[in-house]
């Protein structure tokens, strides 16, 4: 062999050789750890540490369609794109996304669902109709659309790898970890602790923030910020992120993380994890640290008896957050849901930050004023800026802070006050009568606006609704009983056997569901003073004008009274052991009563989550609902 041939042998050689060490290095690269090995072995200590070295754009997304169809002028895609790499193995996340078709340079939105919930394709159809691009991401794995379900049940068989069976479908995998929820896939929930890293589904062989479930999906949630930036319909610079429950704490985990975020709407979260007993979770997990770094506008919704975001924590939050442009909005009453009013609150508020279609009026003052002798006053300052339905003012003397019982927070009562003017220019005002001043005082505003035209959305449980005004709070006012007893304020509410009259405002004590029809709840008979004597029974008069079934429940139990339909009113008279629960077993007592309401149907539910059994009662409510007057307990 002459010397070139040589040359051309060694020269074939080397080119083999590189292009084996390229692909081995490109294969290297394409299956690094996302994440950077602890330092010195030791886990994070605090929330910058927590993100040192995660880059959301540095891997490619790996981006799979499952399934793809058009909706109402909709595209909607299941798609999956890669969270990372962790122990070696890869995690992808499965997701909902979908866009006006023929839509260009959209704001993007990330959706975030709940404990137990699903990434839904009604939220993504809805917000579409409105001119975004919506990635609903399955953290826990499951999926609803018309095209592609995946339940609890798909779920199961994915981690079975039963790929023969014909319910199977890809969903997110987790890989080597288990950021799972409700169930997780090994069998613990990895969310309200820090794993010490025995375990095989963990990331950090020690106790670290690395290990919990909320840094794992959060980082899925900041993957699919990424994925956003890179559709040909979205505007990039224009992102925000909402969810509910679980979903509220991680749009604000998100938001606080990641700057590309220009807006948020956390609901029923992101303000309360602060209790937890670990304090390596409250210095990286917890809420408080995330809030520190938020700097985008938020609005928060908070219904004022939500047992996972409470009310009294909103004070606290504004004080920690870094954004100067924040808004609340918090529904008397409701536990962990919302009315439409509320809830159309994170749709305005991206159209003001994202689109520039929409300006909110300015969060309501408040003054509480406190004189001897007097009952506390409070005074109203709204924006007038746009028209004003109403103003409504709740207060209550339940409310405890601190990690409370939940259902203390749950049933707490809000009575509403009566709002007044002397004279036009004067602040609205309300007068607060006390039941005690042993009793610490919690006060808000809400300030109903009109909406210019109607808009429709899907809600927290992705449920659609229209509506025509919006509900914006003031934050809430809260005053000890130290503070009540230094000022010398007067008391003036008395025990009373009389629950309700029907009369004047009446409704504004109550509160209902979507799916009750007519029905209304109340938690009055928590109050002490509506509290039942010994002996007593429950009575009222009804008038309806067609025969049917009418429910009064309370608690777990439920009395069923045959109404004769003559539309004349009718004495009802129900004793404890008219009450009964779901084995047909009577109520034994009056004491530590939550909540009573009135329907047409209900559903009964056992205690034992794991044997749960249930029964219906009721049925669909013939003719126009029904009048009610004077329940009353009578001794």
């Amino acid at each position: 062999m002459d010397i070139w041939g040589v040359l051309s042998s060694l020269v074939a050689i080397n080119m083999k050789l590189f292009t084996f060490l390229f692909l081995a290095v490109l294969s290297l690269s394409l299956n690094a750890e996302t994440l950077p090995p602890l330092v010195d072995g030791k886990a994070p200590q605090n929330y910058e540490e927590l993100w040192k070295g995660f880059d959301p754009r540095k891997e490619p997304l790996d981006v799979e369609v499952l399934k793809e169809w058009e909706e109402e002028n909709v595209v909607i895609r299941i798609v999956r794109y890669r969270i990372g790499i962790f122990q070696g193995k890869k995690a992808m996340m499965a997701a909902v996304y979908g866009f006006p078709k023929g839509g260009k340079s959209l704001p993007g939105l990330l959706q975030i669902h709940g404990g137990g919930q699903y990434a839904d394709s009604k939220a993504v159809v809805t917000n579409a109709k409105r001119g975004y691009a919506t990635i609903s991401i399955a953290w826990a794995g499951r999926i609803s659309s018309p095209k592609y379900r995946v339940s609890p049940k798909e779920v199961k068989l994915f981690w079975e790898n039963k790929t023969e069976d014909p319910a199977y479908k890809v969903t997110t995998d987790w890989g080597a970890l288990d950021a799972y929820h409700a169930p997780s896939r090994n069998g613990k929930d990895a969310f309200a602790s820090i794993p010490d890293g025995s375990q095989e589904w963990t990331l950090d062989d020690v106790p670290s923030p690395r290990n919990n479930s909320w840094f794992l999906v959060t980082i899925g949630a900041r993957r699919a910020l990424t994925f956003l930036e890179q559709q040909p319909e979205v505007h990039p610079p224009s992102l925000g992120v909402y969810g509910h429950s679980m979903g509220g704490k991680l749009t604000i985990a998100t938001a606080a993380s990641d700057k590309r975020v220009k807006a948020a709407a956390p609901s029923c979260g992101g303000i309360s994890d602060r209790y937890n007993l670990n304090p390596l979770h409250r210095k990286t997990i917890g809420d408080s640290p995330a809030l520190q770094h938020v700097t985008c506008p938020t609005i928060f919704l908070s219904p004022a008896n939500d047992f996972h975001g409470h009310i009294n924590n909103l004070r606290d939050t504004i004080q920690e957050m870094c954004c100067a442009e924040w808004r609340v909005t918090c529904s008397a009453h409701l536990n962990h849901r919302d009315y439409p009013e509320n809830e159309v609150a994170t749709q305005l508020w991206f159209d003001q930050w994202l689109k520039g279609s929409f300006e909110w009026p300015k969060s309501p003052k408040t003054e509480l004023e406190l004189k001897p002798n007097s009952m506390p006053i409070l005074k109203v300052f709204p924006d007038t800026s746009k028209k004003i339905l109403g103003v409504e003012v709740y207060y209550t003397q339940q409310g405890k802070v601190g990690k409370e019982p939940r259902i203390n927070r749950m049933a707490q009562f809000w009575h509403h006050a009566k709002v007044f003017k002397f004279r036009k220019g004067d602040p609205i005002q309300a007068g607060l009568p006390l039941y005690s001043t042993d009793l610490p005082l919690w006060v808000f505003a809400n300030v109903i606006y009109a909406l210019d035209e109607p808009i429709t959305g899907a809600g927290y449980y992705y449920g659609e609704y229209t509506t025509k005004k919006f509900n914006l709070s003031s934050l809430i006012e809260i005053v000890s009983a130290k503070e009540l007893q230094a000022a010398k304020v007067q008391t003036g509410l008395k025990p009373s056997l009389t629950i309700e009259k029907f009369e004047e405002d009446w409704e504004k004590e109550w509160y209902y569901y979507a799916n009750d029809g007519w029905g209304i709840r109340t938690h009055k008979v928590y109050h002490p003073i509506w509290k039942a004597p010994e002996g007593a029974t429950l009575a009222m008069e009804v008038k309806a004008g067609k025969e049917n079934l009418l429910l009064v429940g309370l608690d777990d139990h439920v009395a069923e009274v045959e109404l004769k339909g003559d539309s004349k009113w009718q004495m009802v008279t129900l004793s404890l052991c008219d009450f009964k629960d779901v084995n047909e077993a009577s109520l034994e007592t009056w004491d530590g009563l939550k909540e009573l309401r009135l329907l047409p149907k209900d559903t009964l539910r056992s205690k034992d989550r794991k044997n749960r059994t249930t029964r219906k009662v009721g049925g669909e409510w013939q003719g126009e609902p029904p009048l009610f007057r004077n329940l009353r307990w009578v001794e």
